[in-house]
């Protein structure tokens, strides 16, 4: 009689157990049927794609006013991504970069003979003792005149190693500092002068709009060499100095008060130091 009872109360249970199981297997069909048809993009207004989201959570680009010079009024706003124009300031970054540039523009061509290269005889000039003189090797030597120089220096190479990803760096960080500091000044048209623009023109330009040598001076970057230009700022230099886009380096977005750029010549610069944003993640082979 135990052994029926045992037996009748493990079917009962095992029969329960089937309902119960069936039961939540029914109710997470329907929770999931009804998730899919909430989630579905036919059946839902709000699903957005995901080029919809990435502009959606996108930072906001950066705001920048050109001017028209030399009446410097302004003209229009410009967009640019904040990776160019709202770098974080390293300046750790920054000193690796002028370090860099200024380690390969060192010339290394500093030169002299070591004794193995005078031209002469090896001869001991006279015997090691019983002269009562000091001894002394052939006419070489580097304590006699004429001879070779001690540990002098050679042609060498003084250029050192940097990453281009963080020299790109260096360059939007130089250009964002100056921005947040309002010290980036960009220019809608050419910075040119009339024909008969004398340097006392030029002078007043810059005493107006604060940009002398009472205010550290500034810096003109230009697209293009215009010799009139040059020839006209390179007189006044005492409150600016004029550059061509392509002899600019980190050191001299940082060397003066401001930055006096043309537009072309900065959208020129982000997109030669952008390189490293440009680049796409290797994709998996496998």
């Amino acid at each position: 009689m135990a052994g029926n009872n045992v037996f009748s109360t493990f079917k009962w249970l095992s029969r329960s157990s089937r309902g119960l199981l069936s039961g939540a297997e029914a109710t997470t069909q329907r929770c999931l049927s009804r998730s899919m048809a909430t989630e579905s993009p036919a059946a839902s207004s709000e699903y957005l794609s995901r080029e919809a989201l990435q502009a959606k959570w996108a930072p906001k680009p950066v705001l920048a006013t050109t001017y028209s010079f030399p009446t410097m009024e302004p003209v229009q706003f410009v967009e640019y991504p904040r990776d160019h124009l709202q770098m974080p300031l390293r300046k750790d970054i920054l000193h690796r970069a002028v370090v860099y540039e200024g380690d390969m523009t060192r010339q290394g061509s500093a030169s002299t003979k070591w004794r193995g290269d005078v031209h002469g005889s090896n001869r001991k000039l006279f015997a090691q003792k019983g002269t009562g003189r000091a001894r002394a090797g052939d006419k070489k030597s580097p304590i006699r005149r004429g001879g070779g120089v001690a540990f002098g220096p050679h042609p060498r190479d003084f250029s050192s190693s940097l990453p281009q990803k963080i020299y790109d760096q260096a360059w939007r960080i130089a250009l964002s500092y100056r921005y947040r500091r309002g010290q980036l000044i960009i220019i809608d048209n050419e910075i040119g002068v009339p024909e008969d623009a004398t340097p006392h023109l030029i002078k007043e330009i810059f005493k107006v709009n604060r940009w002398g040598r009472e205010f550290g001076r500034s810096t003109l970057i230009t697209d293009k060499v215009h010799e009139q230009l040059f020839e006209t700022v390179g007189e006044v230099n005492a409150h600016a100095k004029i550059l061509d886009r392509e002899d600019v380096d980190v050191k001299d977005l940082l060397e003066t008060g401001r930055l006096i750029v043309e537009k072309t010549a900065l959208d020129r610069i982000l997109y030669h130091h952008s390189r490293d944003l440009r680049s796409q993640p290797a994709k998996a082979t496998y």
